[in-house]
Order: structure tokens, then C-alpha cells, then sequence
């Protein structure tokens, strides 16, 4: 199970999802199913796509078979959609004719591309419900253009791919069906301020979902760290058996000696959402293989990852080279998986958000919603927002800009208030 979660228990294909009885009781998710090269990084995504944390998991595989067990806490306050969490992780799950030849999944740059445009009148949060409303229609949101007019209309572009395509379901709606379903959920959610909305396939230029350089001054304000690494005191080797990195409460190990076929991988940090989802994604990334691993939340409130992993050709990580590597980029990855800086264009203020894109194509879950809801809480309104994908330092970024409304009460242009939306929307989406 090339970075991912796996097992080998014979049965057929299944996912249960056990409710915890009381609140604030985990609940367990158990599958059980073929494997497949990236299946753990994709049960971890979706799970960290419904606002949900792993406290406890147990994983393992014998590369054909796997079983998962993930004890998960929500970190939202709206209600968890569990028919539907099942119904996903279910779509993912390889079936028993398709384990020893797995269809291809096209990748995102592949599928097809629509634009959706939504007019209304402007108001705090009302990107946040939108964008809601779009997750909850099963659209995946790529791009967006947003802007207000003079007389107070948001206009808001989306370039977007329906999820409804990626599976074979045969009571799948026609473009034009699927476009007045949107709008009538659309005129529900947003009422007497809802203007028009159109759902159309996207021309090849717009729907160009491509890396493109990023503006300088962007890059400067999101990227001036970016340099080679170098290496500290805790980074040297300490023998081929043996490496770490650690700082800032998150130790990254690499161990030879536990077991006498895999390399053991232990992260110790603290939690965040999404925090499996970004170990096992740096790991796929990587092209690293995972055959057990374990999950559990430590008395300090930290979480602990373990997992006994594999190069592809099926021997341990020796290179001590390679081992300082793994042990950086899995430091990076789990201790500041996105940046996020506010900034001053003359008069005007801008949030920046910046997050990392899978090798496959995939952008990080939630950031869109979670931006928004911050300056939702904040009762800060946007002027202009816009997503796009960008190449900085030869690896692929989804930047998220959004032009912020000054208020009279709450002026923008204070270093302190700045500090406080940055603090804020760091906080939410980090949890």
C-alpha cells in the first residue's frame, strides 16, 4: 500500500462506521478491502475532508489486502454527514475484480473543467456558505474569481469538477440538470439576494488547471524562507540505523533496528487537522510503501505516528542521505503544512494563503471554507479573491489571495489588526 493505510484480512469489501454513544466520543470507521498504491493517503484526505481528526488508527497489509481502523472526533461544529463519509470512502475502495488490474483514476488535470457563476448581493459569509453549498453538491473547487460591483453585487466564478463524474452512477444528471439543480439550492440557500446562477463547461483556456510562475511580490511576501536547506546539529547522522530531526515540539525518526525487513517511521508533534493526511501524503509523494502503522493521541495531547515502511523495491531505507531527506521533508510537512501572511498594496489589504498540491494533482481539503469562515468570525468582507496554481521553488503551490473591505470600526491598516486575521485564520485552519 504505497503510502497508505492496509491489511490483510480475507472478506468482502466493506466500510462500517460506528457512531461513539456519548458526545465527544470517538467514532470508528473499519474498512476492509483490496489495496492499492496511495489508498491510505486517500481514506486520510477524506476523512480530514469532513472536518474530521484521527485520535486513534490501526493499519496494515500484506500488498493485496487491507483493514483500517480509525478512531475519529469531529473538529467542526456542523453536523458531521456520516451516509455520505461512507459513500466516499466506499468510492475509493478498489473492488475484488479490479485488485490485481486497478482502473486508472484520471487525474485532476484530465477531467473535465466547469465554470460555474453566481451572482447575488454581497454580505459577510457569503462565500462561506456558497462554498459550502458546492462541497455539500459534490463539486470539487479548483479556481475562483471573485469580485463586487459598484452597486454591491458578488460576483463569483468557480472553476470546478462535479465528483458525480468520477464514478459510475447511471441516475448521473445532464449538464443542464445538474445546472438548475445548483441554482435551485443556490436561490434556497441565499433567498431574496440571489440574482442568477449558469453552469457551463469551462473553454480550454479558462479550464487550464496548470502551474504557472507566481507574481514576485507574492512570492517574496509567502515565500523568503524558501532556500536549500541546512543541516543542524540534530539533523547530522547518527549511523545508518538511525536519523532524526526534531524543534519546535515535532520529532521526526527514522529507525532500522525495530524490524529486520522495514524501516520504522515515528512523528511525534502536535495535532492539527489533517494531520495524518499530511504525513501520508509526504510519504506517497515520496513513493515510499507502508505496511503497518499506528496512530495514538499521548496523555500531552500530541499525537504519535508510527509506521513501518518500504522503497518501492521492497527493502529498507539505508542511505543515510536518503534518511536525513525523508526526516526534513516530514518535519516540514507536519509541523507548517500551508503559510498564511497578511499584507499591505498601498491602501489596500491582502490575505495570502498558500498550501501545497499533491503530486497527483490534489489541492489540500478545507482551505477555501476554513479562509472564509475565519473572516466570517471576523465580520470582515472581501472584495476580490483568487485561487490559483503556481510553481515556486520547483514545487507546485495553491495560492489563495483575497482582497480584504476595510470597516470603519476596524481598520485594516493597523499592524495589530493584520496580526489578529493572520492569528485567526492560522488557528482555524490549523484546529
Amino acid at each position: 500500500m504505497g503510502g497508505a493505510f492496509a491489511a490483510g484480512v480475507a472478506g468482502n469489501e466493506i466500510v462500517n462506521v460506528r457512531r461513539g454513544h456519548h458526545q465527544g466520543d470517538p467514532s470508528e470507521l473499519t474498512i476492509n478491502c483490496p489495496d492499492k498504491v496511495g489508498l491510505g493517503c486517500d481514506f486520510a484526505r477524506i476523512v480530514f475532508e469532513f472536518g474530521l481528526s484521527v485520535v486513534k488508527g490501526d493499519f496494515s497489509t500484506d500488498g493485496k489486502w487491507c483493514f483500517v481502523v480509525l478512531w475519529v472526533v469531529p473538529r467542526v461544529r456542523r453536523p458531521v454527514q456520516w451516509s455520505l463519509l461512507k459513500r466516499r470512502i466506499e468510492e475509493v475502495c478498489p473492488s475484488i475484480e479490479t485488485q490485481f488490474t486497478p482502473p486508472l483514476i484520471p487525474p485532476v488535470s484530465s477531467r473535465k473543467v466547469l465554470l460555474l457563476q453566481v451572482c447575488s448581493s454581497d454580505r459577510t459569509g457569503l462565500l462561506n456558505d456558497v462554498v459550502q453549498k458546492l462541497w455539500e453538491l459534490e463539486f470539487t473547487i479548483h479556481k475562483v474569481k471573485v469580485s463586487t460591483s459598484p452597486d454591491n453585487k458578488a460576483i463569483n466564478l468557480f472553476f470546478v469538477t462535479d465528483n458525480q463524474d468520477t464514478r459510475d452512477n447511471r441516475n448521473k444528471l445532464p449538464l443542464k440538470k445538474r445546472g438548475e439543480q445548483v441554482g435551485d439550492q443556490l436561490k434556497d440557500l441565499l433567498g431574496s439576494s440571489f440574482s442568477y446562477s449558469d453552469l457551463s463547461e469551462a473553454s480550454p483556456e479558462m479550464a487550464d488547471l496548470s502551474c504557472a510562475p507566481l507574481v514576485h511580490t507574492v512570492a517574496k511576501d509567502l515565500f523568503a524562507d524558501v532556500i536549500s536547506p541546512t543541516e543542524t546539529e540534530n539533523d547530522r547522522s547518527r549511523g545508518g540505523s538511525h536519523t532524526s530531526l526534531g524543534g519546535e515540539g515535532t520529532m521526526v525518526t527514522i529507525d532500522n533496528s525495530i524490524s529486520p525487513v522495514h524501516s520504522l517511521l515515528q512523528v511525534t508533534c502536535k495535532s492539527h487537522k489533517g494531520l495524518v493526511y499530511d504525513c501520508l501524503r509526504t510519504l506517497k509523494d515520496v513513493n515510499l510503501q507502508v505496511a503497518h502503522g499506528r496512530v495514538a493521541t499521548l496523555e500531552n495531547g500530541s499525537t504519535e505516528i508510527n509506521i513501518f515502511l518500504l522503497r518501492t523495491e521492497g527493502r529498507k531505507i539505508t542511505d543515510v542521505e536518503k534518511q536525513k531527506l525523508l526526516c526534513r521533508c516530514m518535519h516540514a510537512e507536519v509541523q507548517h503544512p500551508l503559510r498564511v501572511v497578511v499584507v499591505s498594496r498601498g491602501p489596500d489589504t491582502e490575505l495570502l494563503v498558500a498550501t501545497p498540491i499533491e503530486l497527483c494533482g490534489r489541492g489540500r481539503p478545507r482551505v477555501l471554507y476554513d479562509v472564509t469562515l475565519a473572516l466570517r468570525e471576523l465580520s470582515i468582507c472581501i472584495f476580490k479573491a483568487d485561487i490559483g496554481r503556481h510553481v515556486v521553488a520547483d514545487r507546485q503551490w495553491e495560492i489563495y489571495r483575497f482582497l480584504l473591505i476595510d470597516r470603519p470600526d476596524l481598520s485594516l491598516t493597523s499592524s495589530r489588526i493584520r496580526s489578529l486575521i493572520a492569528e485567526r485564520v492560522q488557528r482555524i485552519l490549523m484546529g
